[in-house]
């Protein structure tokens, strides 16, 4: 739960109950129970802090320098229990979605914390096979203990490019649409045949259905479903697929640079793997959030569509509960998964709340913290189709119509593939001051 103290919020996390100051905690734990499917749950548990560790591309610059890894954020709804990482590069993301079926518990309230899994953690969950009992208890730290003892893991800081990937992946999540489904074999027949490796900045495949499966094609093929890049780093679900009843591959609607979506079917869970348009670009810098960010923002707005989740969770089902049109509560679900409060459940298409440990401010998106100082300097000058922005010893000419652009060199690399420029986003909110 997020607390405002002045203009700031504080996060109060991982103990229901206890979140009020001066309010005696009733739990001092969120989740406290046994997983159903204990085997397949370990090796799932296993993957999501795998990607954690795993950076797919390391620039020139990096190299030489100690790269931090982090481990997985846990949350609870109530009745899922989620875990969910990134890669160090940010470019993939993974969340293990357990339903209650995989779930005896004596205790599941809503709650989130963000815990290291170290060599004990890992043992215990890669000790565990055929029948053998799995009991997590999850708080402010995370315990599992099997047959073969017990391990405990302590809350860890959550980096700052976690928080801004959190806000792209659950945009770009929300977004993208089922294109075909296959079976457990024909996924290991597809993740076994990829390439080891691939060029961090190279071309995008296409994929394609086959008679019995899948296959990469060129990104152009006709029949080609979804964009590929980096296909080396499906491989990471290897090990899981032995569970799989099914692969369900999901992206949007073409463009070499979209982003992609693999859910594995598990029995009474799902494992979510979503990559980044390339190896060499991560969620955190896509920008696609930037917008949402920019919005109005209303907090009663907010307050009242994060209390209609905890029983309504797709935007149909608020909209009724609320009485707010159904756009209306789009934009502000849009701008709760900027902030990373949320995030989107495609296997049961739901959206679910996850409070982080503090809310985004300008200073983690520095292209919106210079729409603003823009703005505020007088550096906009409007127009009727957009208007001119005066940068640096620079004057832009952006057009925010029919037609979007700008004749700033950020554009005319990247044009909207990874979210506006900072003189497209000092336009609009220039726009709304007016308004």
């Amino acid at each position: 739960m997020a607390v405002r103290s002045g203009d700031r919020y504080e996060a109060a996390m991982a103990t229901p109950g206890g979140n009020v100051t001066g309010q005696a905690v009733e739990h001092p734990f969120f989740f406290d129970g046994f997983l159903q499917h204990p085997e397949q749950a370990a090796q799932a548990m296993l993957l999501v802090s795998r990607v954690a560790r795993t950076r797919f591309f390391t620039p020139m610059s990096m190299v030489a320098a100690r790269i931090r890894a982090a481990d997985p954020v846990v949350s609870c709804d109530g009745q899922n229990l989620r875990f969910e990482s990134f890669s160090p590069c940010c470019g993939v993301y993974a969340r293990l979605d357990l339903r209650p079926g995989s779930l005896d518990t004596a205790v599941a309230l809503p709650g989130t914390t963000n815990v290291d899994f170290t060599d004990g953690m890992r043992g215990i969950l890669a000790g565990i096979g055929g029948t053998d009992p799995l009991h997590l208890n999850v708080g402010e730290a995370v315990t599992a203990t099997s047959l073969a003892g017990t391990a405990v893991e302590e809350k860890v800081p959550l980096p700052d490019r976690w928080i801004k990937g959190f806000a792209e992946a659950q945009l770009s999540g929300s977004r993208v649409a089922e294109r075909l489904a296959v079976t457990p074999a024909a996924a290991r027949q597809f993740v076994r045949s990829l390439p080891a490796t691939s060029a961090p900045n190279g071309p995008s495949f296409g994929v394609a259905p086959t008679a019995t499966g899948l296959r990469l094609t060129s990104a152009t093929t006709p029949g080609s479903v979804v964009r590929l890049g980096g296909p080396e780093r499906l491989r990471i679900l290897e090990p899981l697929l032995r569970f799989a009843t099914a692969l369900r591959v999901s992206g949007p609607a073409g463009g070499d640079t979209a982003m992609s979506q693999w859910q594995l079917d598990l029995a009474d869970a799902h494992l979510t793997l979503a990559l980044s348009p390339t190896p060499s670009r991560g969620f955190s810098g896509e920008g696609k959030a930037l917008d949402a960010l920019a919005g109005e923002t209303d907090e009663e707005e907010g307050d009242a569509v994060l209390a209609s989740l905890s029983t309504n969770t797709t935007p149909t089902a608020i909209a009724a509960d609320l009485g707010y049109a159904i756009e209306q509560v789009i934009a502000v679900l849009d701008r709760l998964g900027a902030a990373g409060l949320i995030g989107y459940d495609a296997g049961i298409g739901e959206y679910f709340h996850r409070e982080l440990p503090l809310r985004p401010s300008q200073k983690l998106q520095p292209r919106l913290a210079g729409a603003h100082r823009l703005v505020a300097k007088g550096a906009v000058t409007l127009g009727d189709q957009g208007g001119e922005v005066a940068s640096g010893s620079s004057v832009y000419q952006v057009r925010d119509g029919d037609v979007i652009s700008c004749t700033c060199p950020w554009f005319a690399q990247y044009r909207l593939e990874r979210g506006p420029c900072k003189h497209l986003l000092a336009v609009r909110l220039a726009k709304k001051s007016l308004q």
